[in-house]
């Protein structure tokens, strides 16, 4: 197993993030989305592999099988891994692809470290611009939307993933798209994550303002949201992104739910690939 040791540190103990790393050419980073890990990507892996490019998949502090710190699950903290990702691999001319919560450190990662490693951005079903309903920002999410996550998560962790992983998909409505045993699969996935860190990236993806951040995207940049996407709407987050940056292309995927990455795949891989090549 592989591990990139972080320049973050909990009781004197450096954090340490398992990665895998696989073919050669240009670098893409992929980065998930909560609660899974970098399994999310298995049938992303080997196509952007085959296509000639480097992959490197890592899992989020408290995730998969990287460190479970108690704290620090802010996104500067999480941007500051991806930093050190990039830093200890000797990375440039890099694609940093964000699956929703992974977008957001995407945009923290531009936003405070600038693009000079980077060559391309993507945000796929991603929670940037802002997931918040607040005065400036008026068609976000309720703030009880995010708060009863957090009290179903701590009142029975296991059944909320279960309801949860069946909204990502739209299980009931994509027909054959995804099996029984593909969800359960993800289920499993999602289980092994930190319970702490289930709940604290909540208020992360949650309550995090990522408009800023977006401003100073300076790179060609994809966005891909599903327009039956019911776990981040498209209306505040995809399409509001692709207004804010000025070099993107933007791409909607018809009936996608949020897991489009497992339903509608050779959609999403082939607007990835060309991406990726262009």
């Amino acid at each position: 197993m592989s591990f990139i040791e972080t320049t973050s540190k909990e009781k004197g103990k450096n954090i340490n993030l398992f990665y895998e790393d696989y073919g050669e050419g240009k670098p893409v980073i992929l980065i998930h989305g909560w609660p899974l890990s970098h399994r999310m990507w298995e049938y992303q892996i080997n196509e952007i592999v085959e296509a000639g490019f480097r992959c490197i998949a890592y899992d989020r502090r408290g995730f998969g099988d990287s460190d479970k710190p108690w704290t620090n699950y802010d996104y500067d903290s999480l941007a500051n891994d991806l930093n050190d990702v990039i830093t200890e691999l000797g990375l440039s001319e890099v694609t940093i692809v964000g699956f929703s919560m992974g977008g957001g450190e995407v945009a923290r990662y531009i936003g405070k470290y600038g693009t000079a490693n980077i060559s391309k951005a993507a945000l796929i079903s991603a929670v940037p611009p802002f997931m918040l309903k607040t005065d400036d920002n008026p068609d976000g999410l309720e703030k009880e939307t995010f708060e009863g996550f957090k009290k179903e998560i701590k009142k029975d962790r296991p059944a909320f993933l279960k309801g949860f992983g069946k909204q990502f998909v739209n299980f009931d409505k994509v027909g054959d798209r995804i099996s029984q045993e593909m969800a359960d699969y993800y289920w499993a996935v999602a289980c092994k994550a930190s319970p702490n860190a289930t709940l604290e990236c909540i208020e992360s993806f949650g309550y995090t303002d990522f408009r800023k951040d977006l401003e100073k995207f300076d790179v060609p940049t994809l966005v891909v949201h599903g327009d039956a996407d019911e776990i981040v709407p498209i209306e505040i987050s995809g399409k509001k992104s692709a207004d804010l940056i000025p070099d993107n292309e933007y791409h909607v995927i018809e009936e996608a739910p949020h897991g489009l990455v497992l339903t509608h795949t050779a959609e999403f891989n082939k607007i990835l690939l060309e991406f990726l090549k262009s």
